[in-house]
């Protein structure tokens, strides 16, 4: 694999870091900022929407760049975001700032993927967007935990500015590893663009991100709970657990980057079927300490073994425009967030139990199957399926073993 995914990667664990550590210090900064938990939880919310707005609209404007250019371009938005979240001095100003944030998220790991997939040969396209969201999956283990750390202990501030370090870094990366020259946007207009992300096949891959993610958030966004009032464990115990449950994200994205490129359906119905059986089984798995622990390991494995073929997806279902694609796949990844949240909620506010999350994320995850499902017929009834159904067919870029024609 070459040296321009270990800069993607780079990319990704620091959007993964600064991405998930708000939530480990919203105490931190309501008391810095004199404001409520609930307000200081908006400043996720903000994130989130400049992921939502910045993804398609960010990769429809950067389409007809050099792709490494784009990459760098980003890298610098976000740091610049991060380095004024650091120095923001009222709520207001840092509810802007982390919207700046999240504005570049969507459009580097779109850019990134169609990047990461032209470097290498096809039938390592899963496998090559795979080790470019191992930066993300890796963010749980190590980046989120750190950073946590150094805002308790330093302030929060503090987090943001070695955030902002690990953007610089990775724009160092990009600069150093990814190929100058390396294929540049596509000849089409906006218009086409938009054109080809407007297809049914599109829509229906999007729509089995939201559900399938939406499955995902359902559960997590409520796991503290969970392991705490259902299996027992001790506050100081979760942070630990979380960390286990990015092990479990890192291992299914790299088995589905693996065993997508050797059939991305066959990966992505294996994957959400076993997302259905974890969460189902989650009422019974945290009846005890140990099996609350190999539920939260199963959950990250079967969530993120969809990340790769998900991704890949979408990206063939709209050749002609695979970077706007690609980003706006990371939109419905985050509207998947906040929509699994909420739904999973609405189960706890109706006072289905503790664990009533989990079984909300299953009918989802059956939901994201069905919708999965229903992509596939509409691709046989078309008869793009073809001889290889999960194989990516996007137009090829040339990669730095062929170089471009000229």
């Amino acid at each position: 694999m070459p040296l321009a995914l270990l800069a993607l990667a780079v990319g990704a664990f620091g959007i993964g870091t600064t991405e998930f550590v708000m939530m480990g210090l919203l105490p931190n900064v309501a008391d810095d900022l004199h404001i409520s938990i609930p307000a200081a939880g908006h400043l996720v919310s903000a994130y989130a929407l400049g992921v939502v707005i910045g993804a398609p609209v960010l990769a429809a404007i950067t389409a007809r760049m050099p792709r490494r250019r784009v990459l760098i371009g980003l890298m610098v938005l976000f740091v610049v975001g991060n380095a004024v979240s650091a120095v923001a001095p009222d709520y207001h100003s840092l509810m802007l700032a982390r919207f700046v944030s999240g504005l570049p998220h969507g459009a580097f790991f779109g850019v990134g993927a169609v990047v990461a997939t032209s470097l290498v040969a096809p039938e390592r396209k899963a496998r090559s967007v795979s080790l470019m969201f191992l930066g993300l999956t890796v963010a749980n283990i190590v980046g989120v935990p750190v950073a946590t750390a150094m805002g308790q202990q330093l302030g929060w501030r503090a987090t943001f500015l070695a955030v902002s370090a690990i953007g610089l870094a990775a724009i160092a990366a990009l600069a150093a590893l990814v190929p100058a020259d390396h294929g540049h946007g596509a000849t089409v207009g906006v218009r086409s663009e938009l054109r080809a992300l407007g297809s049914v096949p599109v829509w229906l891959a999007l729509g089995t991100t939201v559900a399938g993610f939406g499955a995902l958030f359902s559960a997590y966004s409520y796991i503290t709970p969970m392991l705490t009032d259902a299996a027992g464990f001790a506050e100081g115990s979760v942070t630990l657990l979380l960390a286990l449950f990015g092990v479990g994200a890192t291992i299914g994205n790299l088995l589905g980057g693996r065993l997508a490129d050797h059939s991305l359906r066959g990966t992505l119905f294996g994957g959400l079927t076993s997302l259905v059986a974890v969460l189902a089984l989650f009422p019974l798995l945290m009846r005890a300490e140990w099996s609350a622990a190999l539920a939260v390991l199963l959950l990250g494995m079967a969530a993120f073994t969809t990340g790769s073929p998900l991704q890949l997806m979408v990206m063939e279902k709209a050749s002609a425009a695979p970077s706007l694609a690609s980003s706006a796949n990371q939109a419905a990844f985050n509207l998947a967030n906040a929509g699994g949240a909420w739904i999973g909620g609405l189960a706890l506010a109706a006072g289905l139990g503790v664990t009533s999350p989990a079984l909300t994320g299953a009918v989802l995850a059956v939901l994201g199957l069905a919708v999965a499902a229903l992509a596939y017929a509409v691709d046989r009834r078309r008869g793009t399926t073809g001889s290889a159904p999960g194989r990516l067919v996007a137009a090829h870029v040339p990669s730095e073993a062929e170089p471009a024609r000229r």
